[in-house]
């Protein structure tokens, strides 16, 4: 082998080594293993309301107007079945047998209620989302972090991009 040929070779490793490199670094990039996960997912935490506007009396009308919504900011549908959304205290709600359609929001409720597209219900008698501090946290069907969004002086404010999407609080 030449001279000339072992040095194309060698340009040419270092040449895809650098470009493999460089297509790894935007994961590499991020701070956290949170936010290197919820820079890769299209589905987020989009909008809390944690503090059910009125009276807590623990109605099913107040319970439901306690919610969180998950939005697909992609064109794709995802697959939800197996998910999981759940507070600090281990409250967990799955969704089962459910899509999300590309650019879409479902509303995920407390109390009880009839499951849509648009909303799906908890079905808790008890309210689960704390109003002056929590964090709910949004993972895959693999348990793998997808999202979370934290309210309260003691938290950080949001997993996925440090934005507040629709904070009604």
């Amino acid at each position: 082998m030449s001279s000339r040929s072992i040095r194309r070779i060698a340009a040419a490793t270092l040449a895809a080594g650098a470009a493999l490199g460089a297509a790894a670094l935007p994961a590499s990039a991020q701070s956290s293993p949170h936010q290197a996960a919820a820079y890769r997912s299209s589905v987020v935490i989009s909008g809390v309301q944690a503090d059910s506007p009125g009276v807590d009396d623990r109605s099913n009308y107040s319970l439901n107007r306690e919610w969180i919504d998950v939005t697909n900011t992609s064109r794709r549908s995802v697959n939800l079945d197996g998910w999981t959304l759940s507070d600090e205290d281990g409250h967990t709600y799955t969704f089962r047998h459910y899509r999300l359609d590309g650019r879409s929001t479902v509303r995920v409720h407390t109390g009880i209620g009839r499951d849509t597209y648009r909303d799906v219900y908890q079905d808790r008698r008890n309210y689960v989302w704390d109003n002056r501090s929590d964090t709910a946290t949004l993972r895959n069907d693999r348990g793998r972090f997808i999202d979370d969004d934290s309210w309260g002086g003691r938290h950080h404010r949001g997993g996925h991009d440090g934005n507040h999407h629709d904070r009604r609080l």
